[in-house]
């Protein structure tokens, strides 16, 4: 689950690592009236959507009194903001978070994710701030320090100090840097982050080291004893049919192909949209109902499949372990009772009670393309769009 920027300071703030006064607005009557109350000589309007790149795209604006910050609001909410990470259909603006200006001195990245090679939450940071890290992954994986931390003891003060050496950073502001990335680390651990990023962490000019920017993303897993996390889900940000998947315990992402997939199983839902990329196509979705997915969960799987707008053929790849081959079966009928198919539907079934399921499936009336194996079904699903 992803925290919108100020959801992500506040929650930070709660454990020292400091932010610049700020407010969270939702209508232009009420960013005039909090550029009022901030007053500010200068202040900056940040779009608040789940994406970065918000500056490239115009959704970051200084604004230097109320009447222009009404101006610049009346433009920022309501509009379609497309980034790099947001793809061509962009998201569309719906809160504004309004924060001082602040003359900075240098710029920082700070991070904390899971190292799953390691094991281990790392830390990471660079002198590179305000700068995408992929980017400096690629130009210049030198300038990225590291440090593996425990997850019981956080951040030590022996790496804070390396971590401050690397970076070079001036003795007035190395206590507000190290008491920064402890509360970091300290947020991450407490709060079953997957990601705590702060890019730029700032030096800033009598306030010492700001995160200008944050971002934190909580492991879904989780929510279920993080519930005052879980109330800061802005369901208006997610993909309609992710959330649905969500809410039957399936994983499902939308991509932009047009053959619909269903799987058992994450490796082989990663197999069958290789096998599909091989022969010229393009999935529209990774599926992975699970090994021990009841028939209302394949049912609710297969209509999900049919709400996505680009999907032209079907294909469902089962290997029946935990997962039985009639339970799909009839999950699936129990679906195209409420939906009609329209598309071309490639199965391949093997597994557990696979005959059952055959038959389920063959007495059911179904124009069904069967594929003897997963690369047979990869390359008739590709073929069937192409017809």
């Amino acid at each position: 689950m992803k925290l919108h920027e100020h959801q992500a300071k506040e929650l930070l703030g709660k454990f020292g690592v400091p932010g610049l006064r700020s407010a969270v607005v939702f209508s232009v009557d009420e960013a005039v009236a909090a550029f009022k109350k901030l007053a500010a000589p200068v202040a900056v309007l940040k779009a608040q959507v789940h994406a970065g790149g918000r500056g490239k795209a115009g959704g970051i604006k200084p604004v230097k009194s109320a009447e222009e910050a009404g101006e610049v609001a009346t433009k920022l909410l309501g509009m379609k903001l497309v980034t790099h990470q947001t793809g061509p259909e962009g998201k569309i603006v719906r809160r504004l978070l309004l924060e001082e200006g602040c003359e900075v001195e240098r710029e920082f990245y700070a991070a904390v994710t899971l190292d799953r090679v390691a094991e281990k939450p790392v830390v990471m940071v660079s002198a590179e701030g305000g700068v995408e890290i992929e980017e400096v992954a690629r130009r210049s994986p030198e300038k990225i320090f590291r440090e593996h931390i425990s997850v019981p003891d956080g951040l030590q003060g022996f790496q804070v100090r390396k971590l401050i050496n690397r970076l070079g950073i001036d003795k007035s502001a190395q206590k507000s840097f190290g008491e920064a990335m402890r509360g970091l680390v300290r947020a991450f651990l407490e709060n079953d982050c997957s990601l705590a990023e702060i890019n730029p962490l700032a030096l800033v000019r009598g306030r010492g080291i700001v995160a200008l920017d944050a971002k934190v993303d909580i492991d879904d897993r989780s929510l279920f004893r993080r519930t005052a996390l879980a109330e800061l889900r802005d369901a208006a940000e997610e993909d309609p049919l992710e959330a649905e998947a969500a809410r039957w315990d399936l994983s499902y992402i939308s991509l932009t192909g047009n053959i619909g997939c269903m799987v058992n199983g994450a490796g082989l839902a990663m197999a069958t949209m290789d096998l599909i990329k091989l022969h010229g196509g393009e999935p529209a979705n990774f599926l992975d109902v699970g090994g021990g997915a009841s028939a209302e969960q394949v049912a609710a799987a297969f209509k999900l499949l049919l709400q996505h707008s680009g999907v032209r053929a079907v294909f469902i790849n089962i290997f029946g372990g935990i997962m039985r081959c009639d339970t799909l079966a009839n999950g699936m009928l129990a679906a195209l009772k409420e939906v009609k198919l329209a598309w071309p539907l490639v199965i391949r079934l093997e597994g557990t009670n696979v005959d059952a399921g055959r038959k389920i499936l063959k007495e059911s009336g179904l124009k069904i393309i069967e594929a003897t194996d997963m690369n047979d079904g990869a390359r008739k699903a590709v073929a069937a769009v192409r017809n």
